[in-house]
């Protein structure tokens, strides 16, 4: 097996460790007596859903939200697609939908919500003086601005009728309970889809200390204060994460030492600027060379602060920033990958990089350095057949970056 093939495998065993058929019906409770309404919102929404659809079998009502191109039949629920990372009118109606299902809920009933990375995008309640054109805006320019997905969701659960708590608020007094597949490091409840469902402890005036910081203007009516820790809305409501990123990286791990490697996790929650983050992990694998087969793995989720116009996503600037920083080391093989498919805004999950990849770039008339300052990486890989592209995962518990020292 080539050594491509093997760090394919390894993303692909993690993914699968992450498949929703395996983990919802773990988590699942008995089926509940009296009316049941599932919601769900995020990439592995739709399979979510099936595996309750599988397991409980029972009259089911709700609704379904997931990304274009990720739908899948069901049998009893309704389903939308929307728009990641960037919403569109089926987030807004989405939204809408799942907001008149949580307020048709009354004492008695049980409101099953599944969670998964990309509700914040397919979820979009707009508030009036903002509407769903200036939600775009605001979405494109925290985007390109390269601040985290943390800041990003603390804006979006201010800037929301659904998130910060206020799906859970609509769905009182019934019983409310939430099964999250986490996509973001440190997997906290209100950074989860920006978390609808649960408490948020931050607060308005730092909302509009990154909108500030950003350089974003919104309305000032279109902020408002999100649900609260001990607010009494949501005393019915409870939350279980069923997964997330350290699934992914102990299973690849598995398939790694089972390749005849040594897994060795540098980071489980990498954040900050990708080509830097690539840059300090070339050094480490440098400085592993001579001890060994070994795999260096690595969760989290990167930015990008977007100058250039090119295309791409943090996986592709981190793949080709790691090639340029190991100059054609021999024996150090990468793959970085977005575990839902899609690394940016297009249909490609990562991109591999190989002692050959400096030298491929060269022969296709490429420089890396100028591909990344035009933030152009997916353009680059392209040229030289280096992109995973794997279509959608049905999961998403978020990056994993694999690198291979011969020994």
């Amino acid at each position: 097996m080539s050594v491509r093939a093997i760090l394919e495998g390894a993303f692909r065993a993690g993914v699968e460790a992450c498949s929703p058929a395996n983990l919802v019906p773990q988590h699942l409770p008995p089926a509940p007596e009296g009316r049941v309404i599932v919601l769900a919102a995020g990439k592995a929404a739709a399979t979510m859903a099936a595996a309750v659809e599988t397991v409980w079998d029972r009259p089911l009502e709700g609704l379904v939200v997931t990304r274009q191109g990720y739908a899948r039949p069901l049998r009893q629920l309704d389903l939308i697609e929307a728009g990641h990372p960037v919403p569109n009118e089926g987030s807004a109606e989405g939204a809408a939908r799942l907001l008149a299902l949580a307020e048709s809920a009354r004492e008695g009933d049980f409101v099953l919500f599944l969670l998964s990375g990309g509700a914040s995008a397919m979820l979009t309640a707009a508030p009036d003086s903002l509407g769903l054109d200036g939600k775009i805006a605001v979405t494109r320019a925290l985007l390109h601005s390269g601040a985290p997905i943390e800041e990003m969701n603390l804006v979006r659960r201010h800037l929301s009728r659904i998130k910060g708590g206020r799906l859970a608020a609509a769905a009182a007094p019934a019983t409310l309970l939430t099964l999250a597949i986490s996509d973001v490091t440190g997997d906290r409840p209100e950074d989860i889809g920006s978390g609808p469902s649960v408490a948020d402890p931050t607060t308005l005036d730092q909302a509009r200390a990154v909108l500030d910081r950003c350089g974003i203007s919104v309305p000032a009516d279109a902020l408002s204060e999100s649900v609260k820790p001990g607010d009494p809305v949501l005393a019915g409501a409870d939350y279980r994460l069923i997964g997330g990123g350290a699934v992914a990286l102990a299973a690849a791990g598995v398939y790694l030492q089972a390749a005849g490697y040594e897994p060795i996790v540098i980071a489980t929650e990498a954040v900050g600027e990708a080509r830097e983050v690539a840059e300090e992990h070339a050094r480490i694998a440098l400085a592993r060379r001579g001890q060994g087969r070994v795999a260096l793995l690595s969760g989290g989720e990167l930015t990008v602060t977007v100058r250039g116009k090119g295309r791409g996503g943090p996986n592709q600037e981190y793949a080709l920033s790691l090639a340029r920083a190991l100059g054609g080391a021999e024996g150090i093989h990468a793959l970085a990958a977005d575990t839902d498919g899609v690394d940016g805004t297009h249909d490609v999950a990562g991109a591999f990089a190989l002692p050959e990849t400096l030298a491929l770039l060269a022969a296709a008339g490429r420089d890396a350095g100028e591909a990344l300052d035009a933030n152009d990486a997916g353009g680059a890989f392209a040229a030289i057949d280096g992109l995973l592209i794997t279509g959608p995962t049905e999961t998403n518990v978020n990056d994993l970056r694999i690198i291979l020292i011969e020994g």
